[in-house]
């Protein structure tokens, strides 16, 4: 499975790739990128099988990357799960309107990476 994780800060991209790899994926199963602008250039070079991204970024933030990813081509139907300090009920509802699949907030453990990742390809 290839693994792309979106966000601005380099130690929460390693935090999540740790998170990743305890869950049982090498570091080969994942790229990365530091905003949306970025992350849509690493969807243009390759397929991925799911998008773990923030909301909070410069230049696109992770709400615009979602709709843009929906929007269509070869990634509409790629699940994505939006983890952000963003917790509250208008935020989560607005980012499932955009399109996420799930969602989950900051600081999170292994055991909710799983429980999201598992609803998302079991669904």
């Amino acid at each position: 499975m290839k693994i792309l994780i979106v966000d601005d800060s380099s130690t929460m991209r390693r935090i999540i790739g740790n998170v990743v790899q305890q869950l049982g994926f090498s570091k080969d199963d994942f790229d990365e990128a530091e905003d949306g602008v970025k992350a849509w250039e690493q969807l243009g070079k390759a397929q991925y099988d799911i998008i773990l991204t923030d909301w909070n970024m410069p230049n696109m933030n992770g709400l615009d990357l979602v709709k843009k990813v929906r929007a269509g081509g070869p990634h509409q139907k790629t699940p994505i799960i939006m983890i952000t300090t963003e917790g509250g009920k208008m935020e989560v509802i607005t980012a499932l309107k955009a399109g996420v699949n799930n969602y989950i907030v900051k600081p999170f453990n292994a055991a909710v990476l799983k429980e999201k990742l598992d609803g998302v390809f079991k669904s």
